[in-house]
């Protein structure tokens, strides 16, 4: 089983039947992804393995500390010894240093692992923060609205999406611009 393969079928059983919203959501992330294969070459399939990765952590039968991108890379790494990049992209996706920062588990995640290519991280923002928690696709400044709504501004995932916001902004621009340098439509 392939890489791609083997995330899918992965995601799907810790995330389909206890949190079917969330498992659209990384579907949709991962088709964020696949419109991305035009700047991301050889790094396409470990984007897509990634992106439908990236919210395993939020799995009732994984979920130790809360923080859903350190215990999606923990599992990835203790029990599936999954590529290491993808692990890497999985722990740090969407500006996670931030929020673990908020949870006081920052040093946790830095010393676990480190932080993968900036243009790769920058892929994986844009493909969670233009996703709308149903998989279909939206901006990144709606779908930051809808988390601070959904989560309310005062707390730790109001406090952190705001202060990431910036950055979040900025990855979701330069991977547009890489798109538009390379030729390729705008992903919709």
């Amino acid at each position: 089983m392939g890489l791609t393969e083997r995330a899918y079928a992965l995601s799907e059983s810790l995330l389909a039947e206890p949190l079917p919203r969330r498992w659209g959501h990384s579907l949709g992330v991962a088709k964020r992804a696949v419109s991305l294969r035009p700047i991301l070459g050889p790094d396409a399939e470990l984007m897509e393995a990634a992106a439908v990765l990236h919210d395993i952590g939020y799995s009732p039968s994984i979920a130790t500390t809360g923080f859903h991108p350190l215990d999606g890379a923990r599992f990835l790494r203790d029990q599936e010894g999954l590529d290491e990049r993808v692990i890497r992209l999985v722990a740090h996706h969407s500006c996670a240093l931030l929020e673990a920062e908020e949870r006081g588990l920052r040093e946790d995640l830095e010393g676990e692992f480190e932080l993968e290519q900036p243009h790769l991280v920058d892929a994986l923002i844009f493909c969670d923060m233009t996703t709308t928690p149903d998989g279909g696709h939206t901006t990144s400044t709606d779908r930051l609205d809808e988390i601070v709504s959904r989560y309310g501004p005062d707390t730790i995932v109001g406090r952190f999406i705001q202060r990431a916001a910036p950055e979040i902004h900025g990855a979701t621009a330069r991977v547009e611009q890489r798109m538009a340098a390379a030729g390729a439509d705008q992903p919709m």
